[in-house]
Protein backbone atom coordinates (compact mmCIF):
# COMPACT_ATOMS: atom_id res chain seq x y z
CA UNK A 1 0.00 0.00 0.00
CA UNK A 2 1.30 3.63 -0.88
CA UNK A 3 0.01 7.02 -0.88
CA UNK A 4 0.63 8.43 -3.66
CA UNK A 5 0.96 12.57 -3.58
CA UNK A 6 0.08 13.93 -6.98
CA UNK A 7 0.48 17.46 -8.32
CA UNK A 8 -2.92 17.22 -9.99
CA UNK A 9 -1.73 20.56 -12.11
CA UNK A 10 -3.88 24.39 -12.23
CA UNK A 11 -6.96 22.57 -13.30
CA UNK A 12 -7.36 21.62 -16.85
CA UNK A 13 -7.98 17.65 -16.36
CA UNK A 14 -5.69 17.27 -19.42
CA UNK A 15 -2.67 18.83 -17.48
CA UNK A 16 -2.06 15.86 -15.59
CA UNK A 17 1.23 13.98 -16.06
CA UNK A 18 0.81 10.62 -17.44
CA UNK A 19 2.26 9.22 -14.57
CA UNK A 20 -0.35 10.95 -12.30
CA UNK A 21 -3.13 10.00 -14.31
CA UNK A 22 -1.79 6.32 -14.53
CA UNK A 23 -1.63 6.20 -10.43
CA UNK A 24 -4.85 8.07 -9.93
CA UNK A 25 -6.59 5.47 -11.99
CA UNK A 26 -5.04 2.63 -10.34
CA UNK A 27 -5.77 4.04 -6.75
CA UNK A 28 -9.35 2.41 -5.06
CA UNK A 29 -8.91 5.08 -2.49
CA UNK A 30 -8.59 9.70 -3.88
CA UNK A 31 -8.04 12.41 -1.27
CA UNK A 32 -8.80 15.55 -3.33
CA UNK A 33 -8.37 19.39 -2.14
CA UNK A 34 -11.57 19.75 -3.30
CA UNK A 35 -11.82 23.56 -2.93
CA UNK A 36 -8.78 24.02 -5.67
CA UNK A 37 -9.24 20.79 -7.96
CA UNK A 38 -12.43 20.92 -10.59
CA UNK A 39 -14.00 17.47 -10.74
CA UNK A 40 -13.14 17.15 -14.06
CA UNK A 41 -9.53 15.65 -12.73
CA UNK A 42 -11.57 13.19 -10.66
CA UNK A 43 -13.07 11.59 -14.23
CA UNK A 44 -9.38 9.81 -14.33
CA UNK A 45 -10.58 7.77 -11.48
CA UNK A 46 -11.23 4.46 -11.73
CA UNK A 47 -15.28 3.18 -11.68
CA UNK A 48 -15.64 2.26 -7.93
CA UNK A 49 -13.19 4.64 -6.67
CA UNK A 50 -13.87 6.31 -2.60
CA UNK A 51 -13.33 9.99 -3.46
CA UNK A 52 -13.28 11.98 -0.26
CA UNK A 53 -12.54 15.56 -0.85
CA UNK A 54 -10.29 16.62 1.80
CA UNK A 55 -11.66 20.95 1.57
CA UNK A 56 -13.71 20.32 4.87
CA UNK A 57 -11.05 18.24 6.73
CA UNK A 58 -8.75 18.95 9.38
CA UNK A 59 -4.91 17.24 8.79
CA UNK A 60 -6.03 14.30 11.78
CA UNK A 61 -9.32 13.96 9.55
CA UNK A 62 -6.90 13.11 6.87
CA UNK A 63 -4.38 11.49 8.28
CA UNK A 64 -7.05 9.00 10.07
CA UNK A 65 -8.71 8.50 6.01
CA UNK A 66 -5.30 7.41 5.14
CA UNK A 67 -4.85 5.26 8.00
CA UNK A 68 -7.59 3.25 7.40
CA UNK A 69 -6.99 2.81 3.62
CA UNK A 70 -3.69 1.64 4.70
CA UNK A 71 -4.97 -1.22 7.40
CA UNK A 72 -6.72 -2.67 4.50
CA UNK A 73 -3.72 -2.38 2.20
CA UNK A 74 -5.51 -0.18 -0.10
CA UNK A 75 -3.38 2.74 -2.44
CA UNK A 76 -4.51 6.32 -2.09
CA UNK A 77 -4.13 9.11 -4.75
CA UNK A 78 -3.53 11.88 -3.07
CA UNK A 79 -4.21 15.10 -4.94
CA UNK A 80 -3.23 18.71 -4.49
CA UNK A 81 -3.68 21.71 -7.07
CA UNK A 82 -0.67 22.83 -9.15
CA UNK A 83 2.88 21.23 -8.17
CA UNK A 84 3.43 19.77 -4.45
CA UNK A 85 7.11 21.34 -4.33
CA UNK A 86 5.12 24.63 -3.00
CA UNK A 87 2.74 25.67 -0.96
CA UNK A 88 0.70 22.22 -0.54
CA UNK A 89 1.06 21.32 2.58
CA UNK A 90 2.27 18.13 2.03
CA UNK A 91 5.73 18.30 4.09
CA UNK A 92 3.24 18.07 7.27
CA UNK A 93 1.48 14.94 6.09
CA UNK A 94 4.59 12.95 5.20
CA UNK A 95 6.17 13.85 8.46
CA UNK A 96 2.24 12.02 9.37
CA UNK A 97 3.33 9.56 7.45
CA UNK A 98 6.53 9.12 8.29
CA UNK A 99 5.78 8.89 12.20
CA UNK A 100 3.23 6.02 11.18
CA UNK A 101 5.61 3.96 8.44
CA UNK A 102 3.25 4.49 5.76
CA UNK A 103 4.75 4.50 2.67
CA UNK A 104 4.55 7.37 0.22
CA UNK A 105 5.94 8.49 -3.15
CA UNK A 106 5.71 11.89 -4.92
CA UNK A 107 4.58 12.63 -8.75
CA UNK A 108 4.93 16.53 -9.31
CA UNK A 109 2.67 18.37 -11.57
CA UNK A 110 1.97 21.64 -13.92
CA UNK A 111 2.57 24.73 -11.23
CA UNK A 112 0.62 27.21 -11.54
CA UNK A 113 3.06 29.87 -12.72
CA UNK A 114 3.39 27.89 -15.66
CA UNK A 115 -0.07 27.29 -16.41
CA UNK A 116 -0.24 31.15 -16.09
CA UNK A 117 2.60 32.19 -18.62
CA UNK A 118 1.29 29.63 -21.05
CA UNK A 119 -2.02 31.84 -21.00
CA UNK A 120 0.19 34.73 -21.40
CA UNK A 121 1.83 33.42 -24.10
CA UNK A 122 5.36 34.89 -22.70
CA UNK A 123 8.42 33.21 -21.52
CA UNK A 124 9.43 34.70 -18.34
CA UNK A 125 13.30 34.87 -18.81
CA UNK A 126 14.39 36.54 -21.83
CA UNK A 127 18.45 37.19 -22.49
CA UNK A 128 19.73 40.60 -21.10
CA UNK A 129 16.22 41.96 -19.86
CA UNK A 130 15.59 39.16 -16.64
CA UNK A 131 17.16 35.55 -16.12
CA UNK A 132 15.32 34.72 -12.57
CA UNK A 133 11.66 33.63 -11.65
CA UNK A 134 10.66 34.24 -8.07
CA UNK A 135 7.80 32.52 -6.44
CA UNK A 136 6.42 34.19 -3.64
CA UNK A 137 3.08 35.32 -1.86
CA UNK A 138 2.46 37.87 0.75
CA UNK A 139 1.40 36.40 4.64
CA UNK A 140 -2.09 35.19 5.16
CA UNK A 141 -3.53 33.64 8.10
CA UNK A 142 -2.16 29.73 7.17
CA UNK A 143 1.32 31.05 6.57
CA UNK A 144 2.96 34.16 7.71
CA UNK A 145 6.07 35.40 5.62
CA UNK A 146 9.23 35.82 7.25
CA UNK A 147 10.23 39.14 7.88
CA UNK A 148 13.18 39.07 5.30
CA UNK A 149 11.25 37.60 2.13
CA UNK A 150 9.38 41.24 1.43
CA UNK A 151 8.01 41.99 -1.75
CA UNK A 152 10.39 45.07 -1.50
CA UNK A 153 13.29 43.02 -1.44
CA UNK A 154 12.43 40.67 -3.99
CA UNK A 155 11.38 43.81 -6.70
CA UNK A 156 15.31 44.92 -5.94
CA UNK A 157 16.24 41.97 -7.99
CA UNK A 158 14.45 43.22 -10.97
CA UNK A 159 13.76 39.49 -11.47
CA UNK A 160 10.21 38.60 -12.53
CA UNK A 161 7.60 37.69 -9.59
CA UNK A 162 5.15 35.40 -9.68
CA UNK A 163 2.83 36.52 -6.65
CA UNK A 164 0.24 33.62 -5.50
CA UNK A 165 -2.04 34.14 -2.55
CA UNK A 166 -2.28 37.79 -2.76
CA UNK A 167 -4.56 39.15 -5.24
CA UNK A 168 -7.00 40.21 -1.67
CA UNK A 169 -4.30 42.63 -0.75
CA UNK A 170 -3.41 43.77 -4.70
CA UNK A 171 -2.78 47.50 -4.20
CA UNK A 172 -0.68 46.65 -0.94
CA UNK A 173 1.44 44.37 -3.60
CA UNK A 174 1.51 47.44 -6.16
CA UNK A 175 2.34 50.28 -3.99
CA UNK A 176 5.40 47.73 -2.94
CA UNK A 177 6.77 47.31 -6.58
CA UNK A 178 6.04 50.46 -7.37
CA UNK A 179 8.95 52.19 -6.71
CA UNK A 180 11.32 49.38 -7.87
CA UNK A 181 9.76 48.37 -11.17
CA UNK A 182 8.34 51.77 -11.91
CA UNK A 183 4.77 52.75 -13.19
CA UNK A 184 6.00 51.16 -16.92
CA UNK A 185 6.62 47.99 -15.67
CA UNK A 186 4.13 45.20 -17.23
CA UNK A 187 1.40 43.60 -14.61
CA UNK A 188 -0.63 40.48 -15.54
CA UNK A 189 -3.43 38.99 -13.33
CA UNK A 190 -4.70 35.27 -14.29
CA UNK A 191 -7.07 33.92 -12.72
CA UNK A 192 -8.18 30.12 -12.97
CA UNK A 193 -5.30 29.70 -15.32
CA UNK A 194 -6.11 26.65 -17.66
CA UNK A 195 -9.95 26.46 -16.80
CA UNK A 196 -12.70 26.97 -18.97
CA UNK A 197 -13.66 30.42 -17.12
CA UNK A 198 -9.62 31.44 -17.48
CA UNK A 199 -9.36 35.59 -17.17
CA UNK A 200 -6.78 37.24 -17.67
CA UNK A 201 -6.01 40.91 -16.92
CA UNK A 202 -2.90 42.79 -18.61
CA UNK A 203 -1.90 46.15 -17.64
CA UNK A 204 1.19 47.70 -15.91
CA UNK A 205 1.60 49.00 -12.55
CA UNK A 206 0.44 52.56 -12.98
CA UNK A 207 -2.42 51.60 -15.05
CA UNK A 208 -4.04 48.59 -13.48
CA UNK A 209 -7.52 48.69 -11.90
CA UNK A 210 -7.36 47.43 -8.23
CA UNK A 211 -11.09 46.83 -8.64
CA UNK A 212 -10.30 43.78 -10.10
CA UNK A 213 -9.25 42.14 -6.79
CA UNK A 214 -12.92 42.27 -5.77
CA UNK A 215 -13.69 40.43 -8.72
CA UNK A 216 -11.07 37.54 -8.49
CA UNK A 217 -10.73 34.28 -5.44
CA UNK A 218 -7.54 35.07 -3.45
CA UNK A 219 -6.19 32.02 -6.02
CA UNK A 220 -5.30 34.11 -8.61
CA UNK A 221 -1.59 34.32 -9.88
CA UNK A 222 -0.16 38.02 -10.28
CA UNK A 223 2.87 38.32 -12.68
CA UNK A 224 5.78 41.50 -12.74
CA UNK A 225 8.57 42.03 -14.84
CA UNK A 226 10.01 43.25 -17.54
CA UNK A 227 9.53 40.11 -19.80
CA UNK A 228 5.60 40.13 -20.19
CA UNK A 229 6.22 43.23 -22.21
CA UNK A 230 6.05 42.54 -26.08
CA UNK A 231 9.13 44.66 -26.58
CA UNK A 232 12.75 43.87 -28.18
CA UNK A 233 15.21 41.81 -26.34
CA UNK A 234 18.17 39.56 -27.32
CA UNK A 235 17.99 36.58 -28.82
CA UNK A 236 20.43 33.80 -26.65
CA UNK A 237 23.95 32.42 -27.88
CA UNK A 238 22.04 28.68 -27.76
CA UNK A 239 20.84 28.53 -31.35
CA UNK A 240 23.36 31.43 -33.35
CA UNK A 241 24.82 29.55 -35.97
CA UNK A 242 28.73 30.46 -34.30
CA UNK A 243 27.80 29.27 -31.25
CA UNK A 244 30.03 26.16 -30.59
CA UNK A 245 28.20 23.79 -28.62
CA UNK A 246 28.35 19.98 -27.65
CA UNK A 247 25.58 19.37 -30.19
CA UNK A 248 26.91 21.05 -33.03
CA UNK A 249 30.76 21.79 -32.94
CA UNK A 250 31.97 24.89 -35.20
CA UNK A 251 35.52 26.04 -36.16
CA UNK A 252 38.41 23.91 -37.11
CA UNK A 253 38.98 23.41 -32.91
CA UNK A 254 35.68 22.89 -31.36
CA UNK A 255 35.14 22.51 -27.51
CA UNK A 256 33.21 19.59 -28.06
CA UNK A 257 34.73 17.82 -31.22
CA UNK A 258 32.71 14.71 -32.43
CA UNK A 259 33.77 11.81 -31.48
CA UNK A 260 34.67 9.78 -34.72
Amino acid sequence: MTVHFIGAGPGAPDLLTLRGAKLIAQSPVCLYAGSLIPEGVLEHCAPGTRVINTAPLSLDDIIEEISSAHAIGQDIARLHSGDLSVWSAMGEQIRRLQALGIPYDITPGVPSFAAAAAALDVELTRPGVAQSVVLTRTSGRASAMPERETLSAFAQTGATLAIHLSVHVLPRVISELLPHYGAECPIAVVWRASWPDERIVRATLGTLDLEIAQQMERTALILVGAPLAAGAFEESRLYAADYDRRYRPVGTQPRFPQNP
